[in-house]
């Protein structure tokens, strides 16, 4: 498991992957939840939780190598690849699955990955900067290879700990990871470090010959456009503080008339 960090608005965020070694001491705690549990399960029980979370888009930047295409699922399919990064808002408790093309790497042309995304929590931003702070989920090279070679690999995204935070500069086009060993539950090891956000999943399935259908799109559920900020680093830490006013990115539906945006 691979674990990484992005600094925002003066938190870290950081991502957990399926790999190889250790990370912390296990606790006698009882989970009765995972990472291994099937995609929904663990933002559906979120849910239940109540508070504002249900009907929230919150905004989620995929991260890929330079050149790397991504597409978003629709009923009808998938969108026109884009080139990443691209900034979306999710729905808590759903299951997004992502198409992603233009890999890099000789070995890799033509070649499709099929990731899913699924959110467990959701930030709390200043009213109107939401966008300005997206959850950053990267699938990074090493991540899609792994995939292409039959392997799966899960990456638990956790906002950390302040109090424990990792004295180590950030930089906004590398997210900083570990791995957790095969033994451990990444969803418990970012539960331990910080607060989980979102389970990324990446693995070789791919749609039948006839198309994606609805099971594997995971009924395809809502999403918004969301216009990727490109503020410096000191706007997105220190608007409010420096008694600025940036202008609050608008958000779009990006879902067919019709559908409900409660996601029910």
């Amino acid at each position: 498991m691979r674990l990484g960090a992005t600094n925002l608005a003066g938190v870290l965020l950081a991502a957990s992957l399926c790999a190889s070694a250790a990370v912390a001491q296990r606790s006698d705690v009882h989970y009765l939840q995972s990472a291994d549990l099937p995609p929904g399960a663990v933002g559906s029980v979120q849910l239940l939780r109540g508070g504002p979370l249900p009907g929230y888009f919150q905004p989620v930047e995929i991260q890929a190598p330079p050149g790397v295409r991504v597409s978003l699922a629709t009923p009808s399919g998938f969108t026109e690849p884009v080139e990443a990064p691209v900034v979306v808002g999710l729905l808590i408790g759903r299951v997004y699955r992502i198409k992603i093309t233009d890999i890099p790497g000789e070995p890799n042309i033509g070649l499709e990955v099929f990731p899913t995304i699924e959110l467990v929590n959701r930030l709390y931003p200043p009213p109107g900067y939401e966008a300005r702070f997206p959850v950053p989920v990267q699938f990074a090279i090493d991540d899609l290879e792994t995939a292409i070679s039959g392997q799966l690999v899960t990456r638990v995204v956790y906002l950390e700990d302040p109090l424990n935070a990792l004295p180590v500069a950030e930089t906004p086009e590398t997210q900083r990871y570990f791995e957790v060993h095969p033994q451990d539950d990444p969803l418990e090891a970012a539960d331990r470090l910080g607060r989980p956000m979102a389970i990324a999943r990446v693995g070789s399935r791919q749609p039948d010959a006839d198309g994606p259908d609805a099971a594997f799109l995971y009924g395809a559920p809502p999403w918004l456009a969301i216009p990727r900020c490109y503020c410096t680093p000191v706007e997105q830490l220190n608007p409010i503080r420096e008694g600025r006013d940036i202008p609050r990115t608008p958000i779009t539906p990006a879902f067919p008339a019709g559908i409900d945006p409660q996601g029910r």
